[in-house]
């Protein structure tokens, strides 16, 4: 396999999954230059980048057929093991010598095995999980962090450079979902935080708003605090980041604990109150409507009506 990196206008790249994160992702890389071809499991997102100049593909493996670099952008671990070894899969059409970029949310495990299957045919794998939500993909300046080999990543910069702003080899394959699951233990247990905070200025009787821009020019300062912060006080919640992938991910945090053998007891009672949400309607709220839960819990139903 050449050393050479993967570069705009000699590169063709397959986009498989073209959610609110992977649409704004392919936009991107065909804004840069690249040749791609997309998948998706409902047509609309591929019409729209065809408009734009990209090519269909009519399966994962058409996808993968026509490319020397497949990424993955899919909501879980069954979607991924799907698209790659499945029938009409990536693994059955992407040639040796290939890359496949997984920039999904999924299990280290999953992605060994997964890593470890392509390598017998001679294909190479990166996870890249992001961080950034839908408005990061849009403004290519998501966080990706990336578990695979070095020659592998090195090749790859150029196309993940167009896609975030920080990019960092975290590991060997598998190292990137870890380092995703640690952002989503520390994104949840800030967001129940700030959500707690500002219901309890509230129900103080002290105007969380005023509370919100205090505490953003102290230590307590943060993006949660400033993003998420002013979602909770319009009680707006169309989602960067939906609950219910949020749900999941904490799902793959706790399960990569309990075999680490380290307890994560916040993590495991956020999982439950977006759990709640989920159960409410509100799974494909963003991860914010956390402060429903909180306000629930306080009574907050007398609280809103009195605003």
């Amino acid at each position: 396999m050449s050393a050479v990196e993967y570069s705009p206008g000699e590169t063709r790249i397959g986009f498989v999954g073209l959610g609110i994160m992977g649409e704004p992702m392919a936009r991107n890389l065909m804004a840069a230059g690249f040749d791609v071809t997309v998948h998706n499991r409902s047509r609309e997102a591929v019409d729209r980048l065809v408009t734009a100049g990209a090519k269909p593909a009519g399966s994962p493996a058409a996808a993968a057929a026509a490319a020397d670099v497949v990424i993955v952008m899919l909501p879980d671990a069954a979607d991924v093991r799907a698209v790659v070894l499945g029938e009409n899969g990536v693994a059955t059409a992407l040639r040796e010598g290939g890359l496949l970029i997984d920039m999904s949310t999924i299990s280290a495990g999953v992605t060994r095995e997964l890593a470890e299957t392509l390598e017998r045919q001679g294909v190479r794998m990166l996870d890249a999980p992001v961080s950034g939500g839908q408005q990061g993909a849009v403004d290519a300046a998501l966080t990706i962090m990336v578990g695979g080999r070095e020659p592998d990543f090195e090749r790859a910069r150029p196309i993940l450079s167009m896609l975030g702003a920080k990019v960092t080899l975290i590991g060997e394959c598998g190292a990137g979902q870890v380092a995703k699951a640690c952002n989503q233990v520390i994104v949840a247990g800030t967001i129940q935080a700030v959500a707690e905070a500002l219901t309890l200025a509230r129900h103080s009787g002290v105007d969380p708003e005023h509370v919100r821009d205090a505490l953003l020019g102290g230590l307590a300062g943060s993006k949660i605090l400033e993003v998420h912060g002013r979602r909770m006080l319009d009680d707006t919640f169309e989602p960067g980041f939906k609950t219910r992938l949020h749900h999941k991910d904490l799902g793959i945090a706790l399960e990569a604990a309990t075999e680490a053998g380290v307890p994560l007891s916040t993590t495991a009672l956020v999982r439950q109150f977006l759990g709640s949400l989920i159960a409410t309607g509100d799974g494909d709220a963003d991860h914010a409507a956390l402060a429903r839960v909180v306000e629930r819990l306080s009574g907050s139903d007398e609280a809103r009506e009195s605003r």
